[in-house]
């Protein structure tokens, strides 16, 4: 008879702390997709000439295009969130460098699917950049100015 109890009660017990299935969350959802990301920053930078200027002297980065092509690519590998976007092809940025030699302005192009994400993505991985450019000169006073940046991109995307 004791023993007839305890099987009740054990049922019992597991019936009524079963997993209620109504009150479950099926909103969190799990991808194990992983984006593998290759860049290419192409050199030499180009820099867009001031009009009106007789004595142009380009905006330079300490270290030279090297330097910031190297800090530029780790700092994009460590922020930029490739898993929203898959990223193939070639890319244009504008960088705006204003008189003080700090980047006020990032411009992606050509606009592609989810690219919004991808820009701001990559104005935040610019600004994140400490280091100062040495401004433009114009006839010698320092200029706002514009540096392209042309970079190649290609995404593999893999399920783990």
């Amino acid at each position: 008879m004791k023993t007839l109890a305890l099987f009740i009660g054990l049922f019992a017990a597991n019936f009524a702390f079963a997993q209620d299935l109504e009150d479950r969350d099926e909103s969190f959802i799990v991808e194990n997709n992983k984006n593998l990301l290759k860049i290419d920053i192409k050199e030499p930078f180009m820099q867009v000439a001031v009009k009106g200027c007789n004595d142009f002297q380009a905006a330079s980065f300490d270290g030279g295009a090297a330097a910031y092509k190297a800090i530029l690519r780790k700092y994009m590998y460590t922020y930029l969130n490739s898993d929203f976007y898959t990223l193939t092809g070639d890319f244009t940025f504008t960088l705006t460098i204003d008189a003080m030699g700090k980047v006020v302005d990032v411009v992606g192009d050509p606009k592609v699917l989810n690219s919004d994400v991808f820009f701001d993505d990559m104005q935040y991985v610019v600004r994140r950049i400490k280091k100062d450019w040495k401004p433009a000169m114009c006839n010698g006073q320092p200029v706002k100015s514009e540096m392209k940046l042309k970079m190649s991109f290609s995404s593999l995307s893999a399920d783990m």
